[in-house]
């Protein structure tokens, strides 16, 4: 469930240690304007936002690989989840938060629906329902070169039951034909009542702030939950972690099982202003930690350097990332992992 905050939400700050002296780190520059700025600027809602405020939760939800984090990355404006071509990358739901016309909208970005085979697959279907059941607005993505794949058909089924009015998403439609497009449209709407639909390409961002200037008129009346220029809830750990799960899915997408994750154990602020990360690369066999080292250890170190510089931007400050790869077998049955991660851990 998206659990609504009664007050001013705040950036959940690792513990500050001290450490030695500095290493040498890779520092890169990010497209997107970096988090750390957006997570240091706390303030009211502006002055010119109207004497009726809104504030609404909008569920994106979908099929794996529809593009919903990156479309939840194009609505806020900044880079808040992580993009993969594996499918299932989103394991919780996790919010960004944008404002539009004095409107303050919260994306909850949901992991892919589909038919769960496993305890961890049911787990994350789940908080993906979950999360659209609380939500004020649902917003359905399709994927238009696929249509209305076997998981969308079985997810507008079970959509029609839910009260919060739901808009449909046509995503990718630089890829197809309009008339392909406009045939989907029809369909889908002949399923499930839908207040509005919007043909978009979260990529390129056509059609995206039609579909923010629309949520800013929809969203309830009622003050904003979190400060103007806060871009998500997520701690700076989380942040770290899933940007080096990402990297760890960019390499070895094809080799890698996504049962495959990342903790940040250690994040200690040291007294030249530069950041020292400790994380562990878990997998659940030997093979599998074999892949991820590489020979002579050269992919985990690639993997490091990439995930170190999205970080070190992340944050503005130098930061020393250091990775382990260690096996955890069946942590896909473990209680404490799914408490960890923010998840239900379902019943057999």
């Amino acid at each position: 469930m998206v659990d609504r905050p009664r007050r001013k939400a705040k950036v959940l700050q690792p513990t500050k240690t001290k450490t030695a002296a500095a290493v040498p780190s890779m520092v890169g520059a990010a497209k997107e304007r970096p988090l750390a700025e957006a997570h240091s600027l706390m303030r009211e809602v502006p002055d010119d936002a109207g004497t009726t405020p809104r504030c609404g939760f909008i569920a994106l939800i979908g099929a794996p690989n529809v593009g919903k984090s990156t479309l939840t990355n194009a609505l806020v404006g900044n880079k808040v989840a992580i993009v993969s071509h594996k499918v299932q990358t989103t394991r919780v739901p996790l919010r960004g938060i944008a404002s539009a016309d004095g409107s303050q909208l919260i994306f909850v970005d949901t992991p892919g629906i589909f038919a769960p085979r496993r305890r961890l697959d049911r787990a994350m279907v789940s908080s993906a329902w979950a999360g659209a059941q609380d939500a004020d607005i649902v917003g359905l993505i399709l994927d238009a070169k696929h249509g209305i794949s076997p998981e969308t058909d079985a997810i507008l089924d079970k959509l029609a039951n839910l009260q919060a009015p739901k808009i449909l998403l046509i995503n990718k439609i630089d890829l197809v034909k309009k008339s392909l497009l406009l045939d989907i449209a029809r369909r889908a709407n002949g399923r499930t009542a839908f207040a509005a639909t919007f043909m978009i390409s979260a990529l390129t961002g056509d059609g995206v702030a039609d579909v923010k200037s629309w949520l800013a008129d929809h969203v309830p009346e009622g003050p904003w939950h979190y400060p103007e220029d806060q871009i998500t809830d997520a701690s700076l750990r989380q942040l770290a972690a899933d940007i080096t799960r990402e990297k760890v899915y960019l390499r070895l997408h094809q080799e890698l099982p996504y049962q495959s994750t990342v903790e940040t154990d250690k994040w200690q602020e040291r007294e030249d202003g530069s950041i020292r990360i400790e994380q562990t690369v878990y997998v659940e066999r030997e093979s599998q930690r074999k892949i991820v080292l590489g020979k002579d250890g050269r992919t985990i170190k690639a993997i490091g350097m990439e995930a170190r510089a999205e970080i070190a931007a992340m944050v503005e400050v130098p930061v020393h990332l250091f990775l382990l790869v260690k096996v955890r077998e069946g942590w896909g049955d473990d209680r404490d992992r799914y408490r960890a991660m923010g998840l239900e851990f379902p019943k057999e």
